[in-house]
């Protein structure tokens, strides 16, 4: 079954509250963005066994009911969700209350600027060795993005035992010369 389609009335709901309010719908990403002046405030969608407000810049909300939660942890800074489980929990005064604070806080300009990754990407020598020792590899390695290279990086540094890094090394290799990066299943 089809998510977005298992929480269809819901998210007509939640989209019908929105048109209340001077949001914009729009579609990024395969899902409804609602912006102002061209700026995302808040997106709707259905998953396995939620429905969802996300807000793009819920780290500035007061969120005094304590609704949002941030879904990914350590990788957003400002993204917060607001999970539903049925049509009861809708509540549409909170909802416009917090998208009123949310339009608010862009006027204003509470946005948090994503960070930039750090330029320089140190390779670990037992990394390094492999790579030395293996031009295929290495050529293969070099046309991951930055952020791809330090995802292998920091999975072979994570081990404390070398013997650990070294199994992991020998488990990415066919990944790296497959061009398939450690997270691309979960992207």
């Amino acid at each position: 079954m089809d998510m977005i389609n298992h929480w269809e009335a819901e998210l007509e709901i939640l989209k019908t509250i929105i048109t209340k309010t001077p949001l914009v719908e729009t579609n990024k990403w395969g899902g409804c963005v609602y912006v102002y002046n061209n700026k995302n405030i808040v997106g709707i969608g259905g998953f396995k066994n939620f429905f969802t407000l996300w807000f793009f810049n819920g780290a500035y909300l007061k969120d005094e009911k304590k609704y949002l939660i941030n879904a990914n942890e350590g990788v957003t800074q400002s993204l917060r969700q607001w999970r539903f489980t049925s049509k009861d929990e809708i509540n549409e005064a909170e909802i416009l209350s917090y998208i009123q604070e949310a339009i608010e806080n862009e006027k204003q300009g509470k946005i948090i600027k994503p960070k930039k990754p750090e330029g320089i990407i140190i390779i670990p020598s037992l990394l390094q060795n492999e790579l030395d020792n293996n031009i295929q590899l290495k050529n293969a390695f070099s046309q991951f993005s930055p952020h791809k290279q330090k995802e292998f990086i920091e999975h072979i540094e994570s081990a404390k035992r070398e013997e650990t890094k070294l199994n992991r090394i020998e488990k990415i290799k066919p990944m790296i010369l497959d061009n398939i990066g450690l997270n691309d299943k979960y992207r």
